[in-house]
């Protein structure tokens, strides 16, 4: 093949590799929108940990098929794995279809979760195609896919609407899993038409301990705490926000899904993008800023939408002596009159409802006495209120996720920047162990916060995990650059970066 025909190949197998990928993603993250629809609905009748945990099995499968499907590609190629993938996810999604309790559809999106499996096969197919210098743009290119959350979140509300004919026909939303099913067969038939069979050489002579012996280097592992930030957060809130846009700011159904793909979209399409920076800048040096920028922006989403009732400054007598007269607004003991601080016009504060920024305060007090009452000096007359009221203004909300999201999406494509450039003869292993392990953040995330939320009931703690999550990577990427520096540990490849 020459290098025109063979740079040919490349492109037209990394676009087929994206096209594919980005189907598959919508099909994995469906459940996001189905199942939140159908307990809206009350077709299906659930509480948080049940709703997280369905949202999450389909992530769990397709997380742990990650590292089987990407020695299956190293050892046999791209093409014939990426179609037995999709096809098997197709009939699986199908299937959901038919589904009536709470056990089937675990068990339906254990089986169409294998369409986030593509991710492996994605990864390792792509970069064969590629030298070291270009495959941080190429695998970037690649993760575009990501946007297919993007497509469940705008597109499967307006077609639940359609199919079940605005909310008249329930029975509908079957139609919903049939159309993604026949999406996949089309996906399935172009690929396998248009796409070059390739695999890295000398794999089929590996046996399968050879192929596993780099998940013994730790370095693995701590990339896979980075994708389980950067990816499996991801996954989990592009997802998650559907629901959290429906409870905290009273929203449709179609309108939280717009608003949950301003998160998805861009971090998915920004990835690309994300390989280049990693190409120019380096892949250590763009993850101290992801991991930074992570950190940043989930703290400043854990304050929630509050409205506090909290005790402020009383008025306490200043001397002995028995209460005369009680009003709202003033207290009389003898012939002393303490003036007390209105109340404010009922629910004033909500008159600037969608333009408040900070919380505001209001305070007031009220009589603590009664008439006839006597009292000693230093005793509460009158006890302080103090009212916090924080709107969590959606616009300010919607502006840092989708700023959360730009730095999960550069973050996702300078992990995989660090794979080739380590362990290039094992992008299939190495890319499926930390695919796993970023999918397991897609899994455990919703049912984590399903749970906090059940316990605490406040929707921001999802947040602070994140926040903890992205201050440990960072700490421990800190920590292990540190040791480079000072000779404790030998260079690899990136180190010049």
């Amino acid at each position: 093949m020459t290098d025109m025909s063979e740079r040919g190949a490349a492109n037209r197998v990394l676009f087929l590799n994206t096209l594919a990928f980005t189907v598959c993603f919508a099909v994995w993250t469906l459940y996001g929108v189905l199942i939140t629809f159908l307990v809206d609905r009350q077709i299906l009748m659930l509480d948080k940990a049940q709703v997280g945990w369905l949202i999450g099995i389909p992530i769990l499968s397709g997380s742990v098929l990650r590292l089987p499907i990407g020695l299956w590609t190293d050892r046999y190629g791209g093409k014939p794995v990426y179609i037995g993938v999709m096809l098997f996810s197709a009939i699986s999604v199908f299937l959901v279809s038919f589904a009536n309790s709470f056990e089937a559809f675990l068990l339906g999106g254990l089986a169409f979760g294998t369409a986030g499996a593509a991710f492996a096969v994605g990864i390792a197919y792509s970069s064969v195609w590629f030298p070291k210098e270009k495959q941080g743009t190429a695998l970037g290119i690649f993760g575009v896919g990501n946007a297919g959350a993007a497509v469940t979140t705008l597109a499967a509300p307006a077609l639940l609407a359609y199919f079940t004919n605005g909310g008249t026909d329930l029975d509908g939303w079957r139609m919903l899993p049939r159309v993604y099913a026949l999406a996949l067969v089309a996906m399935t038939v172009i690929f396998a038409l248009f796409a070059v069979p390739k695999k890295v050489e000398g794999a089929s002579d590996r046996t399968i301990v050879d192929m596993l012996q780099p998940l013994r280097d730790v370095r693995v592992w701590r990339f896979g705490l980075y994708y389980f930030l950067v990816f499996g957060a991801f996954v989990a809130l592009a997802q998650w926000l559907v629901p959290y846009y429906l409870n905290v700011y009273g929203m449709s159904l179609a309108l939280a899904g717009l608003m949950a793909s301003i998160f998805s979209f861009p971090s998915g399409v920004i990835r690309a993008l994300g390989g280049y920076i990693s190409d120019k800048l380096g892949a250590r040096t763009t993850m101290y800023w992801v991991l930074a920028t992570c950190v940043l922006f989930s703290l400043m989403l854990v304050a929630p939408r509050m409205d506090i009732i909290s005790p402020g400054e009383g008025i306490m007598a200043e001397r002995a002596g028995v209460v005369t007269n009680v009003t709202p607004t003033t207290v009389t003991v003898d012939e002393k009159v303490y003036e007390l601080k209105p109340r404010p016009p009922q629910d004033s504060r909500r008159m600037e409802e969608g333009t408040l920024v900070f919380p505001t305060f209001e305070s007031w007090q009220e009589p603590a006495v009664v008439v006839g009452q006597e009292i000693k000096k230093r005793e509460l007359v009158a006890k302080g209120v103090t009212h916090v009221y924080f709107q969590a203004n959606v616009w300010i909300f919607t502006a840092l996720v989708f700023l959360l999201g730009i730095s999960m999406g550069i973050g996702k494509a300078a992990v995989y920047k660090h794979i080739p450039e380590y362990f290039p003869k094992d992008v299939g292993v190495v890319g499926g162990i930390v695919g796993v392990i970023g999918g397991l953040g897609g899994f455990f995330c919703p049912i984590l916060f399903g749970y906090m939320l059940k316990s605490t009931g406040v929707w921001t703690t999802c947040w602070l995990f994140l926040a903890f999550i992205g201050i440990i990577s960072l700490v421990w990427m800190h920590m292990v650059i540190l040791k480079m520096t000072r000779g404790m540990t030998p260079p690899g490849p990136l180190d010049k970066n």
